[in-house]
């Protein structure tokens, strides 16, 4: 039985290696290639690893592209969208969970049938709409239509969470004298925090590498984000692997971070449940 164990233990831990391996392989790739010159890139047999380190790429796509001018867009039109959609989905969230009302099951249906709709088919008349608003080529049109594409299945989430916690808990802060919407933002938000940073989480991870919306209503430099600014690395004729490579590397650096630092909350957030009342 001992061996066996054994056995078990080593397989699994074979298998689990073989998989972070393989997980890990394309973001290790990514930043080789970064750190590689032109011909190196391309040279036969393939170099696993830069016989000469270089920072050409890094330097490249912040003297040439402005890619402090990219990430601080994308920053900010994830940052305002994601806290936009939170606090809307929170509150629908909120209402769906408490509330019975006639046609809720019709929501909630409708809520899930707009996530198998191909965006595409939207486009044409958001671009009719932008356009008569005079909105194009703004990071407020990027705003706008982020948050309203992942309202609709950010509510189901939050939703969802709501359902978890006791209605008692804020039944009881009513009797104490608080109104519902106290009851909500000075008990129920306070335990939400988990499942909120990980819809929060979710949003802006959506948004920072959305592209096709991206693409389509920003034309300028100035409010171009990251993932259209990538897209500009593929040319006609040829990719230009290094620079884009090296803006990869950094764009995913943010994301990462917050996982990092909001990694309690999600976990929280991804197994809440257990609440007592």
């Amino acid at each position: 039985m001992h061996r066996e164990h054994l056995g078990w233990r080593t397989g699994r831990a074979i298998v689990l290696t073989l998989f972070l391996a393989f997980a890990i392989f394309p973001l290790y790739w990514i930043i080789i290639t970064s750190l590689k010159g032109q011909k190196e890139i391309f040279s036969l047999p393939i170099q696993y690893w830069p016989q000469q380190v270089t920072l050409n790429n890094y330097l490249e796509i912040f003297q040439i592209s402005h890619f402090q001018v990219y990430i601080w867009n994308s920053f900010l039109v994830s940052l305002v969208a994601s806290a936009m959609v939170v606090f809307i989905a929170m509150l629908g969230g909120y209402v769906l969970a408490r509330f019975s009302f006639k046609g809720k099951r019709q929501v909630m249906f409708g809520f899930l049938v707009t996530q198998m709709i191909p965006m595409f088919i939207g486009m044409a008349p958001l671009y009719v709409m932008m356009s008569k608003m005079h909105i194009l080529n703004s990071l407020f049109s990027l705003m706008l239509i982020y948050t309203v594409m992942l309202i609709p299945f950010c509510t189901i989430i939050m939703s969802g969470f709501f359902q978890r916690i006791p209605n008692a808990l804020e039944e009881a802060a009513m009797m104490d004298g608080c109104s519902r919407l106290s009851a909500l933002f000075r008990v129920i938000v306070p335990i939400m925090l988990p499942g909120i940073a990980a819809t929060f989480i979710f949003a802006f991870v959506q948004c920072w590498n959305e592209l096709i919306m991206a693409v389509l209503f920003i034309d300028e430099e100035s409010v171009k984000t990251i993932p259209v600014a990538m897209n500009a690395f593929i040319k006609k004729y040829d990719i230009e692997w290094g620079a884009m490579s090296a803006a990869t590397v950094l764009s995913v650096i943010p994301t990462m971070l917050l996982f990092a630092f909001c990694q309690k909350y999600l976990v929280e957030g991804l197994t809440q449940g257990a609440v007592k009342g």
